[in-house]
């Protein structure tokens, strides 16, 4: 069940606001009896709802991944006029919204849907569903700071849990290191403030893997539709119970 003006817009309709001024205005009915309050929800797999006499439209569920580049919002429109990722996903009408976020200074796999059970399911905190970034970082880790990125530690919003830390790459001449960390949570700017805490801060970062999806070669600023049994896979990973130890 979702409310009417958010079935209405997912339709193609009109945006969230105009709907909302259509079901006040006694235009918008459902199952033939006219509903002119905000609040009211719906099935628009059972119930039939139109608009002026006319039946909308059923919108077909897309799973979408783009590898998002550094400097773009996550987000459907900006007031700055930066790039956005609705930006880099030509043919798609549908309004389709991220699955949780990528700063703007970060790059890589971003989902995006227009199932808004499948997006909850993949982001509910109690789902822990394993995300893996690639975290190049200024100076070399030393073992113990790794450590306790793997143990847990402790940032203003609290203990994080322990996440999977291991090096990917070593460059002494630029004396950086790039670090393979995998987070179980979603919370904001996650990765980065974990090495702001061990004094060893991101210079770039990429998300490479959500679940057991990767990038598998797409390219920057591409996107690709996810396959029914990429889409189950996501699906098992959410319900699976991962054991977290605090």
């Amino acid at each position: 069940m979702e409310r009417l003006q958010k079935i209405l817009a997912q339709a193609g309709v009109a945006s969230r606001r105009k709907c909302e001024e259509l079901i006040l205005s006694g235009v918008v009915e459902v199952n033939g009896e006219p509903v002119t309050t905000l609040g009211v929800k719906a099935d628009p797999a059972v119930d039939i709802i139109t608009v002026k006499g006319r039946p909308i439209k059923g919108e077909s569920k897309l799973y979408l991944m783009l590898h998002k580049p550094k400097g773009v919002i996550t987000s459907a429109s900006d007031p700055q006029g930066r790039k956005v990722v609705k930006d880099y996903l030509p043919g798609i009408k549908e309004r389709v919204y991220p699955v949780g976020r990528l700063d703007y200074d970060t790059e890589g796999l971003l989902l995006l849907t227009n199932d808004g059970e499948f997006a909850n399911l993949l982001t509910h905190p109690s789902h822990h569903v394993p995300k893996t970034y690639w975290a190049t970082v200024k100076g070399i880790p030393h073992g113990s700071a790794l450590e306790r990125l793997q143990q847990g530690i402790l940032l203003e919003d609290g203990m994080t849990a322990p996440a999977e830390v291991e090096y990917h790459d070593v460059n002494t001449e630029k004396n950086q290191a790039t670090i393979t960390i995998t987070i179980y949570e979603g919370r904001n700017r996650q990765v980065r403030r974990m090495f702001d805490a061990i004094n060893h801060p991101v210079v770039l970062l990429r998300r490479v893997r959500f679940g057991e999806l990767g990038l598998h070669g797409l390219a920057r600023g591409k996107f690709r539709h996810l396959t029914p049994r990429e889409v189950q896979d996501l699906r098992g990973a959410a319900t699976k119970t991962h054991k977290i130890q605090k």
